[in-house]
C-alpha cells in the first residue's frame, strides 16, 4: 500500500481562478519563491522580517503565490517552519497565494502534519497552497535519522502523503497500517463530543506542487499522474524541456493531457534600468554571493555539479556565478529580460506561472523591490502576444 498513493487524477485535480491575460494573450502568472535563502549573519527575526516585506510588496504589485520552503540543518536557509512564516504573511496581504514549498515529509508525522495544514487553509481562507517533497540536504536526514542511499526517504514520502490524502477525504473511521506508520481514525463519540472534525478549508485540500530538478525528473512525472502542480528547477533549456516531456508521460499514465497553464518555473531574475546595472546588482549583490558562498561549494561537496552544466564536457571551474546568472537567469534591462523571456517560452512551447528566485537584498531593498517592480510593469507588457497556440482551450 506504500507503494501507490490510494488518489485519482480526477478527484485531486487541482483548480486554480482563470489566468489574468497580459497584453492581448500572454498567458503568463508571477510568483515568488524562497528558500528562503540568507547571510550567516542575518538573525531569524531579521529574516523573517525581509521575507514577509517582500511577500506584501508581492502581493502589492500583483504576484501571485509566494512558496516558502524548509530546512534544518542548512546555515544559509535557516527557516525550519514556513506555515508560520505563512500564518504572519496571511495577516498582511490580501490576494497573493501561500504556499510551504516544500514540507518534506519524511521529517513529519503526516497526521500532525495534515491538521497543521487544514488548520492553516481555514485561516487563509482559500489562499494557502501545499507543496510537499522527499528532502534533499543530506544532514537534514542524518537529524532525522534517516538514511538516504537506501530511498527510503521516497517510501516515507508517498506513505505519509497518502495518509495526509486519506485523513483529508475521509469521514468515517479506518485504520491505515504502513511501513512508518500507523493511523487509526477514531467514530465520532460521546454523543459528538470526541472524534475527527478537521478537514481543510478547499475541498478535498489545499493545491499540491510537487518540484523537480534533475533532467528527465521522475518526480516531476508523479506530480503530473496524480494531478498535482509541478515545478521546474532547471538551469537549462534541455533540462527543462526534459520536465515537460516527463509531465505529459505522467499525465497520459491517468487518462489525462498535460496544462502548461499548470506548468510553473523557478528562475533567477534581476531588472534593472541597464543590463550593466542589472548584472552590477546581481553578480555584486546577494545572488552572487550566494553562488559563491553557498551554491557552488555545496553543488561540489555533493558532487552534483555535473546537473547543472549546459555542456556535459565544460570544466567544473566554468561553473562560476557569472555562469549560473548569465546563462541560465534572465538578468537585465527590461528590454532585454523580455527578450529572454520570449526566448524561452518560445523554447519550451509555453509555460503557466514564473517564479522569481527570491534573494536576502534587505542591505539595499529598494533595488529589488524596483526589480520586482520593473518585471510586472515593464518586462510583461512587452512579451510578444498571441499566445494562444500553446493554450487552445483558454
Amino acid at each position: 500500500m506504500a507503494q501507490k498513493l490510494l488518489v485519482k487524477f480526477s478527484e485531486y485535480n487541482v483548480w486554480y481562478s482563470k489566468i489574468k491575460l497580459s497584453n492581448g494573450g500572454v498567458h503568463m502568472k508571477l510568483g515568488l519563491f524562497f528558500q528562503p535563502v540568507h547571510p550567516p549573519e542575518r538573525s531569524l527575526y531579521d529574516a523573517t522580517e525581509w521575507n514577509l516585506e517582500i511577500i506584501k510588496e508581492g502581493d502589492k504589485l500583483g504576484y501571485e503565490e509566494a512558496w516558502i520552503g524548509e530546512h534544518f540543518t542548512l546555515q544559509w536557509e535557516p527557516i525550519p517552519s514556513p506555515d508560520l512564516l505563512i500564518a504572519q504573511a496571511i495577516k498582511e496581504t490580501k490576494n497573493i497565494k501561500l504556499a510551504p514549498g516544500a514540507h518534506l515529509l519524511p521529517f513529519h508525522h503526516p497526521v500532525e502534519l495534515a491538521h497543521r495544514i487544514a488548520y492553516l487553509d481555514h485561516l487563509a481562507q482559500g489562499r494557502l497552497m501545499l507543496g510537499v517533497g522527499a528532502g534533499s540536504v543530506l544532514t537534514d536526514f542524518k537529524l532525522f535519522g534517516i538514511d538516504p542511499t537506501t530511498g527510503i526517504q521516497g517510501e516515507m514520502f508517498v506513505e505519509a502523503l497518502n495518509i495526509m490524502l486519506k485523513l483529508w477525504k475521509e469521514d468515517g473511521p479506518f485504520e491505515y497500517k504502513g511501513k512508518f506508520w500507523t493511523v487509526n481514525q477514531s467514530e465520532v463519540s460521546a454523543g459528538g463530543l470526541l472524534g475527527p472534525h478537521i478537514k481543510p478549508f478547499q475541498k478535498p485540500h489545499p493545491p499540491i506542487g510537487i518540484t523537480g530538478l534533475s533532467k528527465n525528473s521522475e518526480t516531476l512525472k508523479k506530480a503530473s499522474q496524480f494531478g498535482f502542480l509541478p515545478l521546474s528547477f532547471g538551469y537549462s533549456k534541455d533540462t527543462l524541456v526534459s520536465h515537460w516531456k516527463m509531465i505529459e508521460e505522467g499525465a497520459v499514465i491517468s487518462g489525462k493531457k498535460a496544462n502548461r497553464e499548470e506548468w510553473h518555473i523557478a528562475k533567477d531574475v534581476f531588472v534593472a534600468d541597464t543590463d550593466e546595472e542589472a548584472y552590477e546588482h546581481a553578480l555584486g549583490g546577494a545572488i552572487g554571493r550566494v553562488y559563491r558562498e553557498l551554491q557552488i561549494p555545496l553543488f561540489k561537496h555533493q558532487n552534483i555539479l555535473s546537473k547543472f552544466k549546459t555542456d556535459p564536457n565544460q570544466s567544473d571551474d566554468s561553473v562560476t556565478p557569472e555562469y549560473f546568472v548569465k546563462e541560465a537567469g534572465l538578468v537585465g534591462s527590461p528590454d532585454t529580460v523580455a527578450r529572454k523571456l520570449d526566448e524561452l517560452y518560445d523554447h519550451l512551447g509555453g509555460f503557466g506561472t514564473l517564479l522569481v528566485t527570491c534573494y536576502d537584498y534587505a542591505d539595499n531593498p529598494e533595488v529589488w523591490k524596483k526589480s520586482l517592480k520593473l518585471l510586472a510593469e515593464e518586462v510583461v507588457p512587452r512579451l510578444k502576444k498571441n499566445r494562444k497556440q500553446y493554450f487552445p482551450t483558454t
